[in-house]
């Protein structure tokens, strides 16, 4: 099976795929902002005549490398997404899990919803991605975190390998002595994790691109060598980059051109990625 980036609407390729094919679902939809999500790629070079002036006064010329944007707003953010959970939850094979990626404020609705079409006794988590970047309101606490819903095929079957998953440092190591200390310890269901550096060499330009440590630890903790991971709202294509790393097969789907866009200048060249629907096909 080759790796494959779908240009179509999600829920017709979900609709493609057979019962129990899938080992793994990561999601992050639209969160449903009302805005329209865009970002520029820049590229900013010394130049004495360049359009902006910097530390010390020097200048700089700045060119425009791409832009990415999709509209963030639903009528009805739950009846768009329940015909594709219903869909994910028969995709997933027995052992599978999926998670799901949202922000606080459609995330109480967005898990009622999962537990009705997985069942309340498949939901295993509720992990917080707790992150420290951006504005400060000054009427409320600063919200810096997304909430990442865990919910299994079949509970009681799904794989979950402790063994696999990255170890992080104690908060207090001399609590826990020299040797724990060094081995570090599992995470728990709240992940301090950096947002994608603005100018790291990460970053692709898409909106809403997360980080590849947090797909690495999803993919790390709940599939297997060979499995096939599926993320049918691909953005940026990141689940598919973290599953090939990992020796996982991956099937990524979006409609939205700035994310193929994205995409075919992330598997350029990659052996074995083929592009359905899309010029690079």
């Amino acid at each position: 099976m080759t790796d494959r980036i779908h240009f179509a609407d999600n829920l017709d390729v979900l609709r493609a795929l057979p019962d129990g094919s899938v080992d793994l679902i990561y999601i992050d939809p639209p969160f449903n902002t009302g805005r329209r999500q865009s970002r520029t790629r820049l590229r900013t070079v010394r130049d004495p005549e360049g359009d902006r002036v910097g530390f010390g006064g020097r200048r700089y010329a700045t060119t425009v490398l791409g832009r990415a944007a999709f509209a963030d707003a639903f009528d009805d953010y739950l009846a768009f997404l329940e015909p594709r959970l219903v869909e994910a939850h028969r995709v997933l094979a027995p052992h599978g899990s999926l998670y799901f990626h949202i922000d606080p404020r459609e995330a109480a609705a967005c898990r009622l919803l999962l537990d009705a079409i997985f069942g309340r006794a498949a939901f295993l988590n509720e992990i917080i991605w707790a992150y420290d970047y951006g504005g400060r309101p000054r009427d409320r606490w600063p919200a810096k975190h997304d909430t990442i819903f865990l919910y299994a095929r079949v509970p009681g079957r799904h794989l979950f390998d402790r063994a696999a998953i990255d170890r992080i440092p104690y908060m207090a190591p001399g609590l826990v002595g020299p040797e724990k200390a060094a081995r570090g310890k599992l995470p728990t269901d709240v992940w301090w994790h950096t947002i994608v550096p603005t100018h790291g060499a990460e970053r692709t330009g898409y909106p809403t691109q997360k980080p590849l440590g947090i797909l690495r630890r999803i993919i790390a903790a709940s599939s297997a060598p060979g499995g096939v991971v599926l993320d049918f709202f691909a953005g940026s294509g990141t689940t598919g980059v973290a599953a090939r790393e990992a020796g996982r097969r991956f099937i990524l789907a979006d409609n939205n051109p700035d994310a193929l866009a994205v995409m075919t200048r992330r598997f350029a060249g990659l052996e074995g990625v083929r592009f359905l629907g899309w010029p690079a096909g």
